[in-house]
């Protein structure tokens, strides 16, 4: 088996942007509804010796247990134990494709260790992943059994056909059927998450600063007194700040939108002035800065970095917030 075909197997298993066995609930029918039928038939009479008769209770099948809860919606224990060992199957499969034996000693002591990191990351997936379908569901997001088919066509063409490809499922614990499903909920995620990508503007009020960071208040004041008496911002960046990366350039940090400084309180402070404006001395966890606007542009084309980050700190926010919003009950331990 190529290590290409074995990623690509590993993916399709444990993916999540986005990405577990749980299935969603499906609508039934009412016990007991009327029917639409106005007319109907009169009840039987009760026969006499209904005293003597043995009523017998409807057996209640009992719920499976469960490992977790998410917003009410169970993720089952036994899916969650498939999903292990289908994880360990495709582990294995990487090994031998790294040409470790799995049986031998040292690769029982690789698999222990990456099992036991995997049971608790294996559960939040399958909770992440029950989340991402909740949200889905609430924004109208769907994935057409057209576009799984295709997916899982291609899968199927670069694992050399269909029999290969049911050979190394099975090698890997699983069917077709939970493989069309696993990959559903994968293009799901992938489409949420572009979702909110989306969401993300291409221009942005952008500022054009500088700074001059220091280790103590004494000395930024020292400093601030001079910028007060007209020295030159640059210079003195040049000669005292304790930013190596902006120090040789005046500390220019250049053009940047909202969001993207990792001292929100040099940005905030930025924002706050107008070019040729430079603030007090701003206190953060790092030291202290002292910042001058240079110019603004109300509407600047984000750039490319810039844009590659603003969209990783969407994901991340919108993955928290689910987390937070939610309502999770854990009924086995993990780790």
């Amino acid at each position: 088996m190529s290590t290409k075909c074995v990623k690509r197997l590993v993916f399709l298993i444990v993916l999540l942007l986005m990405t577990a066995c749980t299935p969603m609930p499906t609508a039934r029918p009412v016990d007991g509804a009327l029917s639409e039928n106005p007319t109907q038939a009169e009840p039987s009479p009760i026969p006499q010796d209904a005293e003597d008769s043995v009523i017998v209770a409807p057996t209640m099948t009992p719920e499976p247990p469960k490992a977790a809860s998410v917003n009410g919606q169970p993720i089952y224990l036994e899916d969650y134990e498939r999903q292990l060992s289908q994880i360990e199957a495709a582990l294995e499969a990487q090994l031998l494709a790294q040409g470790i034996d799995p049986n031998s000693p040292e690769g029982q002591e690789t698999m222990a260790e990456m099992i036991a990191r995997q049971s608790e990351w294996s559960l939040n997936m399958m909770i992440e992943q029950v989340l991402t379908e909740q949200a889905a569901t609430e924004a109208g997001v769907t994935i057409s059994d057209e576009e799984v088919n295709a997916y899982l066509q291609d899968m199927i063409e670069e694992n050399n056909g269909e029999e290969a490809f049911q050979a190394k499922l099975a090698a890997l614990g699983q069917t077709k059927e939970e493989a069309w499903e696993e990959t559903r909920r994968q293009l799901l995620g992938m489409k949420m998450i572009q979702h909110v990508l989306d969401s993300i503007p291409t221009t942005a009020e952008h500022v054009h600063a500088r700074h001059i960071y220091v280790d103590t208040r004494e000395e930024a004041e020292r400093i601030l007194t001079q910028l007060q008496a007209s020295a030159d911002f640059a210079a003195l960046a040049r000669a005292h700040s304790q930013d190596t990366s902006t120090r040789e350039h005046g500390g220019d940090l250049g053009f940047f939108p909202r969001g993207i400084l990792v001292v929100p309180e040099v940005e905030n402070a930025a924002f706050a002035l107008q070019p040729g404006q430079f603030s007090g001395v701003i206190e953060s966890p790092n030291g202290y800065h002292i910042v001058q606007v240079i110019e603004r542009d109300p509407a600047r084309e984000i750039g490319p970095e810039n844009m590659r980050f603003l969209r990783d700190q969407a994901i991340q926010r919108w993955i928290e917030d689910l987390w937070k919003q939610a309502e999770i009950q854990h009924f086995i331990e993990t780790g």
